[in-house]
């Protein structure tokens, strides 16, 4: 069985009280993911929702030969939506249940119980008379209550804002340690409740980025012309967290009080929050009797500028949606260097709750911007809701250099595998490779695509030597924040020079190919090579070779097998935290001792007994297969660096990247039209009185959480049936979104009791608009 990974990286965009919904809608991939799971595992104990999504990968697995597995491995988010980016990894790669989170949204997010305890009831003076004020100002017509919120609720949040504006004025109303204390119980509930197996096979990386907004800023350089360096102000203040998937469940993702900082952080809506300082958190962990071991190491981490200026403990974190309200360029930056066991589908899933900002500004047009209008637009609304079309271009842009690689790599392919045919085509071991032979003709090919590039290998060399170093320079930045550096440019500067000492000024033998010293030096260092020579190889199996009659597709999963497996190997070793404990102690004297840090890599490391070892693995498949397959992926193998000496310098040192082309989905009311046409307006509560409306009534939270889960849902029917070969018949997926549907208001039948009718009304819109499925 063919076997196939829809790796999503997932956006959350802040929306206030429309978190709420995107939770619902996290809530669902999550699911999704243990049904995908059980598939792999043959789980068959699901229920609910679950169950029908097993049922349907089960059922598409029979139809298509593929085995599909869904792993969300990227998880990004701002503001609200960064607490659910936070809580969806720690579910993920603990394999607890999400269900706290939604108690605490459901039962918590409430103004009543966000209000700071000591800014309730004021003063004598405000109970005295606030209140008669509040009404008359929020009865009048044109009122912001009476414009923005529905008429059954009106009363209500009258009654509840009633309360809030009588809370203490010109400081935030809403209680910080007391929204840090909330989280902290929604992670602890979690960790208390009984943990599955992790979702994410063992050892598989899982990125978690949210974003907070440094009210001060922080001072970093930028290297110009002239002068050579400037100083900057920095407000961004992204805070990641890199874990390796476990195998056994209930481990955490990070400690929790980091954790419990991100989600505050990034939450910390201006005016109503108080901005996070440390103290804040160093306090929650004081009154839960929590010891903060790795507080040093986690400030070095994400408030590095900071740390050179000692001021940390004076941070004040705010919103993050202030500066980055969807933070793609994070989960882009963490596709570098991913593992690839099987076939992947990359896809970039955003989720935005309100994406219909040109209709709610069509209702302004013929409107002069009024004087507060245009400063509360400038400094909130609009840096709020700048256009994500920057980073989708830049996806673009990257999707379209992998196709044209692709493309130029077809072309190539016939006069690269004539080239190999004359340099090997006579050889007699050519059909019986031992590790040995294997290992001398990889030497043989290289060293003729390096005499007969000719002057075109002088770029290709510098372009791996350049490439190889400004990785090897980050990898050590990143493993030595205690250098206090702004950038890696100067371990990069200490490197190169390094190396030139070593001969390494020039690359190129008088007599043609690589000198002696850079061949050293990239059988050392140059694992980007090997890794783009088997991600090659693995896509030759998956899409070049299929369709042949001399090859089964059995033959080619078993090649496919040996050849992710060996990526594997190169995997393990790619990343810093391959090189040992003890390795951050030598990164911090690479100024001093460049050598000593090149020599420690290479080492560890040890790339050269790799090679030996995958050469066995390769050699052992390769006496297995049919002759027809061997020859092929023996010329490819052999052919790779003809074809890496005409592409490298073309495409930003990085080659063939993770597999295919990205493709980006959106999760909005606007594209989950099953149910109820109409978008936001036709769905959500949450988006009355300006995104406020779902912390003023518990009614409002339970129609968006149920929202959120139909809506997330259906996206996640169609996002599983597109990255299927063929097409998948519109009457199964309009039957199985119909039963995931039902089963999903089932579910929560016992649980949503505010509003009796949700439910059943929601029920027959499914049975009606849904009837023939």
């Amino acid at each position: 069985m063919r076997q196939k990974e829809l790796r999503i990286a997932l956006i959350c965009y802040g929306g206030v009280s429309l978190a709420v919904y995107m939770h619902g809608v996290t809530k669902e991939l999550w699911k999704l993911t243990r049904a995908s799971r059980a598939l792999h595992a043959g789980d068959e104990t699901l229920s609910g929702s679950e169950a029908v999504y097993l049922e349907m990968l089960q059922h598409l697995r029979s139809k298509s030969d593929v085995m599909l597995r869904v792993m969300p491995d990227i998880l990004t988010g701002a503001s609200a939506g960064g607490i659910n980016a936070v809580f969806l990894a720690q579910a993920i790669h603990s394999g607890q249940s999400l269900e706290p989170l939604t108690e605490l949204w459901l039962e918590h997010a409430d103004v009543d119980k966000l209000l700071d305890p000591e800014a309730r009831l004021w003063t004598w003076i405000a109970k005295f008379w606030a209140p008669p004020v509040v009404q008359f100002l929020l009865s009048r017509p044109g009122s912001a209550v009476n414009e923005s919120v529905a008429p059954e609720t009106r009363r209500q949040v009258r009654k509840k804002l009633g309360r809030f504006v009588r809370s203490r004025w010109f400081a935030p109303p809403f209680s910080g340690i007391g929204f840090s204390g909330l989280i902290a119980d929604a992670l602890k509930a979690m960790e208390e409740a009984p943990a599955d197996r992790p979702l994410l096979p063992p050892g598989h990386p899982l990125d978690l980025f949210v974003t907070a907004t440094d009210f001060g800023g922080y001072i970093e350089l930028l290297r110009i012309n002239s002068p050579a360096v400037v100083q900057e102000s920095e407000h961004r203040l992204p805070i990641g967290f890199r874990a390796r998937t476990p195998a056994e469940p209930g481990h955490q993702l990070a400690d929790p009080l980091e954790l419990t900082l991100a989600a505050r952080s990034t939450a910390s809506f201006p005016g109503a929050f108080p901005p996070l300082k440390l103290g804040e958190i160093d306090e929650l962990a004081r009154r839960r009797k929590r010891e903060w071991t790795g507080r040093g190491q986690f400030i070095e981490r994400v408030m590095p500028g900071h740390m050179r200026q000692q001021d940390a403990d004076r941070v004040s974190l705010v919103d993050g949606s202030v500066l980055v309200n969807a933070p793609f360029s994070e989960a882009m930056g963490a596709l570098q260097g991913r593992p690839a066991q099987r076939e992947v589908d990359r896809r970039f899933v955003y989720i935005d709750p309100r994406p219909d900002r040109i209709g709610r500004r069509a209702q302004e047009k013929g409107e002069d911007v009024g004087f507060f209008k245009a400063i509360v637009g400038s400094i909130s609304a609009i840096p709020r809701e700048q256009p994500i079309r920057d980073n989708l271009e830049q996806i673009q842009s990257l999707s379209r250099e992998a196709e044209r690689l692709q493309q130029i790599a077809a072309a190539l392919r016939p006069e690269v595998e004539r080239t190999v045919n004359k340099l090997f085509g006579r050889t007699f071991f050519m059909n019986r490779p031992t590790p040995r032979r294997l290992a001398a003709w990889r030497a043989k090919a290289q060293q003729a695509a390096a005499e007969q590039a000719g002057y075109a290998f002088h770029s290709y060399a510098q372009a791996k030597f350049t490439g190889i170093v400004e990785r090897l320079s980050q990898m050590v930045f990143s493993s030595a924040p205690g250098l206090l550096l702004h950038d890696a440019a100067p371990i990069a500067d200490a490197l190169r020079s390094e190396l030139e000492r070593r001969g390494l000024s020039s690359l190129i033998d008088p007599a043609g190919g690589a000198a002696e010293e850079a061949i050293r030096f990239f059988r050392d260092h140059d694992i980007g090579f090997r890794i783009r020579r088997l991600r090659l190889l693995a896509r030759r199996l998956t899409r070049d070779w299929e369709g042949g009659r001399t090859i089964t597709e059995a033959d080619r999963d078993a090649g496919r097998d040996v050849i992710y497996r060996a990526l594997a190997i190169y995997f393990d070793r790619e990343g810093p935290e391959s090189l040992g404990e003890s390795f951050p102690a030598i990164a911090e004297g690479v100024l001093t001792y460049p050598g000593a840090v090149l020599d420690a890599i290479a080492e560890r490391r040890d790339l050269q007994a790799l090679d030996l070892k995958v050469e066995e693995m390769l050699a052992e498949a390769l006496e297995a297969m049919p002759k027809p397959l061997r020859r092929r992926i023996l010329f490819a193998y052999l052919g790779f660096p003809f074809l890496d000496v005409a592409t490298l310098p073309l495409f930003r040192n990085e080659g063939f990247t993770e597999f295919d082309p990205i493709k980006v989905d959106r999760i909005s009311p606007d594209d989950a039209v099953s149910i109820r046409s109409g978008g936001t307006f036709a769905t959500l509560r949450g988006v009355e009185f300006f995104n406020f409306g779902a912390f003023f009534s518990r009614s409002y939270r339970e129609n968006d959480y149920l929202w959120g889960r139909l809506h997330g849902a259906e996206r996640m029917v169609d996002l599983v049936c597109s990255t299927m070969e063929g097409e998948v018949d519109a009457l199964e997926i309009t039957a199985c979104k119909r039963r995931i549907f039902l089963a999903i208001l089932d579910e929560e039948e016992g649980r949503l009791k505010a509003d009796l009718t949700l439910i059943p009304k929601i029920r027959a819109e499914v049975m009606e608009r849904l009837a023939n499925a």
